[in-house]
Protein backbone atom coordinates (compact mmCIF):
# COMPACT_ATOMS: atom_id res chain seq x y z
CA UNK A 1 0.00 0.00 0.00
CA UNK A 2 1.32 3.73 -1.53
CA UNK A 3 1.00 6.96 0.52
CA UNK A 4 -1.34 7.58 -2.10
CA UNK A 5 -3.07 4.60 -1.88
CA UNK A 6 -3.79 5.32 1.95
CA UNK A 7 -4.91 9.11 0.79
CA UNK A 8 -7.22 7.75 -1.74
CA UNK A 9 -9.07 5.05 1.01
CA UNK A 10 -8.84 7.49 3.76
CA UNK A 11 -11.65 9.46 2.56
CA UNK A 12 -14.02 6.30 3.65
CA UNK A 13 -11.27 5.23 6.25
CA UNK A 14 -10.92 8.62 8.45
CA UNK A 15 -14.73 8.61 9.44
CA UNK A 16 -14.54 5.53 11.37
CA UNK A 17 -12.51 4.70 14.61
CA UNK A 18 -9.55 3.28 14.45
CA UNK A 19 -10.08 -0.18 15.29
CA UNK A 20 -8.03 -2.24 17.93
CA UNK A 21 -4.49 -2.82 16.56
CA UNK A 22 -5.09 0.02 14.37
CA UNK A 23 -4.00 4.01 14.85
CA UNK A 24 -5.15 6.80 12.75
CA UNK A 25 -2.36 8.60 11.13
CA UNK A 26 -2.71 12.08 9.66
CA UNK A 27 -1.54 13.03 5.50
CA UNK A 28 -0.02 15.73 4.00
CA UNK A 29 -3.29 16.63 2.34
CA UNK A 30 -4.84 17.26 5.64
CA UNK A 31 -6.86 13.75 5.64
CA UNK A 32 -6.59 11.05 8.17
CA UNK A 33 -6.48 6.96 7.59
CA UNK A 34 -6.01 3.99 10.04
CA UNK A 35 -3.31 1.62 9.30
CA UNK A 36 -1.97 -1.06 11.63
CA UNK A 37 0.12 0.23 14.97
CA UNK A 38 3.82 -0.29 14.86
CA UNK A 39 3.18 -1.08 10.64
CA UNK A 40 6.18 0.79 8.34
CA UNK A 41 3.58 2.93 6.78
CA UNK A 42 2.22 3.94 10.05
CA UNK A 43 6.18 4.71 10.74
CA UNK A 44 6.13 6.52 7.47
CA UNK A 45 3.21 8.64 7.64
CA UNK A 46 3.36 9.56 11.37
CA UNK A 47 6.93 11.09 10.46
CA UNK A 48 5.53 13.15 7.80
CA UNK A 49 5.35 17.17 8.94
CA UNK A 50 2.10 18.61 8.47
CA UNK A 51 1.82 20.94 11.79
CA UNK A 52 4.05 24.35 10.90
CA UNK A 53 4.62 26.85 13.78
CA UNK A 54 5.18 30.67 13.98
CA UNK A 55 6.81 32.36 11.00
CA UNK A 56 9.58 33.81 11.65
CA UNK A 57 8.27 37.37 12.33
CA UNK A 58 5.93 35.81 14.92
CA UNK A 59 9.34 33.71 16.26
CA UNK A 60 11.03 37.74 16.30
CA UNK A 61 7.99 39.10 18.39
CA UNK A 62 8.08 36.19 20.74
CA UNK A 63 11.59 36.95 21.40
CA UNK A 64 11.20 40.40 21.33
CA UNK A 65 8.44 40.17 24.05
CA UNK A 66 9.88 38.03 26.34
CA UNK A 67 11.52 38.88 30.16
CA UNK A 68 12.52 35.17 30.94
CA UNK A 69 13.53 32.14 29.66
CA UNK A 70 13.44 28.59 31.54
CA UNK A 71 15.20 25.55 30.36
CA UNK A 72 14.06 23.05 30.77
CA UNK A 73 16.58 19.60 30.82
CA UNK A 74 19.49 22.28 31.09
CA UNK A 75 22.46 20.26 31.64
CA UNK A 76 25.86 21.09 33.62
CA UNK A 77 27.80 19.77 30.89
CA UNK A 78 29.66 22.16 28.96
CA UNK A 79 29.72 19.52 25.81
CA UNK A 80 25.86 19.85 26.29
CA UNK A 81 23.99 22.28 23.44
CA UNK A 82 21.62 23.14 26.49
CA UNK A 83 24.70 24.51 28.50
CA UNK A 84 25.94 26.29 25.25
CA UNK A 85 22.65 28.20 24.88
CA UNK A 86 22.50 28.99 28.06
CA UNK A 87 26.05 30.50 27.92
CA UNK A 88 24.51 32.41 25.20
CA UNK A 89 21.34 33.55 26.50
CA UNK A 90 23.33 34.99 30.07
CA UNK A 91 26.12 36.51 27.98
CA UNK A 92 23.84 38.22 24.79
CA UNK A 93 20.80 38.65 25.93
CA UNK A 94 18.71 40.70 28.82
CA UNK A 95 16.53 37.61 29.65
CA UNK A 96 16.14 36.63 33.23
CA UNK A 97 17.65 32.87 32.58
CA UNK A 98 16.29 29.76 35.09
CA UNK A 99 17.90 26.25 34.36
CA UNK A 100 15.72 23.56 35.60
CA UNK A 101 17.23 20.29 36.06
CA UNK A 102 15.82 17.80 38.83
CA UNK A 103 19.78 16.20 39.40
CA UNK A 104 21.43 19.43 38.96
CA UNK A 105 22.17 22.23 42.03
CA UNK A 106 23.98 24.64 39.76
CA UNK A 107 24.44 25.51 36.06
CA UNK A 108 26.70 28.24 35.19
CA UNK A 109 26.89 29.49 38.45
CA UNK A 110 22.97 29.68 39.03
CA UNK A 111 20.69 27.81 41.12
CA UNK A 112 19.26 24.83 39.28
CA UNK A 113 15.25 24.17 39.95
CA UNK A 114 13.65 21.02 39.96
CA UNK A 115 10.72 21.94 38.56
CA UNK A 116 8.75 24.70 36.65
CA UNK A 117 6.63 25.26 39.58
CA UNK A 118 10.26 26.12 42.03
CA UNK A 119 10.95 28.71 39.90
CA UNK A 120 10.76 32.35 41.12
CA UNK A 121 8.44 33.71 38.22
CA UNK A 122 6.25 32.20 35.24
CA UNK A 123 9.01 32.47 32.58
CA UNK A 124 7.63 33.62 29.32
CA UNK A 125 9.26 31.25 27.15
CA UNK A 126 9.97 27.97 28.33
CA UNK A 127 12.71 26.10 26.43
CA UNK A 128 13.00 22.41 26.05
CA UNK A 129 15.81 19.74 25.76
CA UNK A 130 14.01 16.59 26.23
CA UNK A 131 13.65 13.69 24.04
CA UNK A 132 10.32 13.63 22.17
CA UNK A 133 8.41 11.41 24.06
CA UNK A 134 8.34 13.73 26.95
CA UNK A 135 7.16 16.57 25.64
CA UNK A 136 3.60 16.07 26.76
CA UNK A 137 4.66 15.60 29.97
CA UNK A 138 6.67 18.87 29.99
CA UNK A 139 3.55 20.96 28.34
CA UNK A 140 1.43 19.67 31.16
CA UNK A 141 3.40 21.53 33.51
CA UNK A 142 4.04 24.52 31.24
CA UNK A 143 0.33 24.69 31.27
CA UNK A 144 -0.03 24.04 34.87
CA UNK A 145 2.37 27.03 35.89
CA UNK A 146 0.77 29.44 33.70
CA UNK A 147 3.95 30.22 30.68
CA UNK A 148 2.74 31.11 27.37
CA UNK A 149 5.40 29.64 25.09
CA UNK A 150 7.08 26.46 24.43
CA UNK A 151 10.21 26.50 22.55
CA UNK A 152 11.36 23.17 21.50
CA UNK A 153 14.88 22.92 20.76
CA UNK A 154 16.57 22.13 17.01
CA UNK A 155 16.49 18.39 16.50
CA UNK A 156 13.56 17.19 18.90
CA UNK A 157 9.99 16.97 17.18
CA UNK A 158 7.05 15.27 18.19
CA UNK A 159 4.23 16.70 16.16
CA UNK A 160 1.46 15.24 18.27
CA UNK A 161 3.05 17.24 21.21
CA UNK A 162 3.18 20.48 19.23
CA UNK A 163 -0.76 20.10 18.38
CA UNK A 164 -1.93 19.18 21.84
CA UNK A 165 0.27 22.09 23.06
CA UNK A 166 -1.78 24.17 20.85
CA UNK A 167 -4.72 22.86 22.17
CA UNK A 168 -4.27 23.95 25.53
CA UNK A 169 -3.52 27.56 24.42
CA UNK A 170 -0.02 27.63 24.02
CA UNK A 171 2.25 29.49 21.60
CA UNK A 172 4.76 26.03 20.26
CA UNK A 173 7.42 26.63 18.61
CA UNK A 174 9.41 23.36 17.74
CA UNK A 175 12.46 22.00 16.01
CA UNK A 176 14.77 25.53 16.21
CA UNK A 177 17.49 26.38 18.34
CA UNK A 178 16.29 29.74 20.50
CA UNK A 179 20.05 30.65 20.41
CA UNK A 180 20.64 30.94 16.74
CA UNK A 181 17.07 32.32 15.94
CA UNK A 182 18.02 35.32 18.58
CA UNK A 183 21.24 35.56 16.84
CA UNK A 184 19.92 35.24 13.28
CA UNK A 185 17.43 38.60 14.39
CA UNK A 186 20.11 40.30 16.17
CA UNK A 187 22.60 40.14 13.34
CA UNK A 188 24.83 38.35 15.40
CA UNK A 189 25.17 35.21 13.61
CA UNK A 190 28.54 33.34 12.07
CA UNK A 191 27.99 30.91 9.43
CA UNK A 192 28.82 28.58 12.01
CA UNK A 193 26.50 30.15 14.68
CA UNK A 194 28.25 31.18 16.90
CA UNK A 195 27.91 35.03 17.90
CA UNK A 196 30.34 37.24 16.24
CA UNK A 197 30.49 40.11 18.55
CA UNK A 198 30.33 42.40 15.82
CA UNK A 199 28.54 45.45 15.41
CA UNK A 200 26.93 45.87 12.14
CA UNK A 201 24.46 47.83 10.08
CA UNK A 202 22.32 45.45 8.31
CA UNK A 203 18.64 46.48 8.77
CA UNK A 204 17.53 43.30 11.39
CA UNK A 205 14.17 41.87 10.66
CA UNK A 206 11.14 43.83 12.09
Amino acid sequence: MTIADASTASTGAAAAAASPGTEQVQLVNGLSCAVPSGSPLAKLLKSQRTWEGPDAKERLRILRAAKSVAIVGASPNPARSSYFVGTYLQQSTDYRVYFVNPNADTILGEKAYPDLASLPEVPDIVDVFRKPSDLPAVIDEVVAVGSPTVWVQLGIWNQEAAEYGESKGLTVVMDRCIKIEHARFHGGLHLLGFDTGQITARKTLR
